[in-house]
């Protein structure tokens, strides 16, 4: 038996008289690595701000499920979201640049403090104690993504692929079960590609993360994802297996067309 943690029915933005996204259905079980796949333009990265509350649906509903309570997310607030354990990361690269890469982390995991407003003010024992903990994690997924070297530099000065690991970094730090990415391989070099693959399968597996994954590289969805949603125009065209995916007429003709014999 699989237990569903993300049910979503109908989902649609409008924009002025433009639908970005239309009617689309997901279901994602518990455990799962699956992608959602289309061309530039088909709403992708718009199924992710309605889920992260970036974005209001204006049709449709998003259920999600954690320690067997079902919440309703569509239209709530994004840190609200984040509190009910969707972690995301985004296309572009949203760091505090000018911030260390271990106070980027840290800033994460504040947003599930266990002390108060005036215990920070008073720096009472709580506190302290909290901090140094806060700490203590920070560093251990700096190291778990291969940072941890470079937690005392800024962020900026980072290689590229460095900032997508301490994004997902950042992301880890909010505690989800479910973890958006939206395409951690742009701009990856085929190495860091191949390591990224695998780092994303070992993250599901020692987190016991679901996660759901915009990509473009077509090598890497079909490797490491169980399931599979198209989109198009904002409409879902086909869903399944990374198989049953590249064989599909629509998804050949509206997105993958010679890449399905090379993924």
């Amino acid at each position: 038996m699989t237990n569903t943690i993300l049910e979503v029915t109908g989902l649609t933005r409008h924009f002025g008289g433009l639908a970005a996204v239309s009617g689309v259905d997901l279901r994602l079980n518990s455990g799962e690595l699956i992608g959602l796949i289309g061309p530039n333009g088909a709403g992708k990265t718009t199924v992710f701000n309605l889920l992260t509350g970036v974005y209001p649906p204006s049709e449709g509903t998003i259920s999600f499920t954690r320690e067997d309570k079902i919440v309703s997310i569509g239209g709530k607030r994004p840190y609200a979201i984040c509190r009910a354990g969707i972690g995301r990361t985004f296309q572009n690269i949203r760091l505090f640049k000018d911030l260390t890469v271990l106070d980027n982390v840290v800033i994460a995991f504040q947003q599930n403090r266990r002390y108060s407003l005036l215990a920070s003010f008073l720096r009472v024992p709580p506190f302290g104690a909290r901090e140094a903990e806060i700490r203590e994690r920070s560093h251990e997924l700096l190291s778990i993504m291969g940072l941890g070297a470079k937690a005392h530099e800024l962020a900026r000065n980072l290689p590229y692929g460095d900032q997508r690991h301490l994004e997902i970094a950042r992301a880890l730090a909010t505690d989800p079960t479910l973890l958006l990415l939206d395409e951690p391989a742009a701009g990856m070099n085929p190495n860091e590609t191949a390591n990224l693959t695998g780092l994303i399968a070992r993250l599901r597996s020692d987190f016991g993360l679901t996660i759901l994954l915009i990509e473009h590289d077509m090598s890497l969805v079909m490797r490491i994802c169980e399931r599979i949603y198209v989109l198009d125009h904002g409409q879902l065209i086909a869903s399944g297996t990374a198989a049953e995916v590249r064989e599909n007429p629509k998804v050949i003709e509206a997105y993958l067309g010679e890449e399905a014999d090379h993924a």
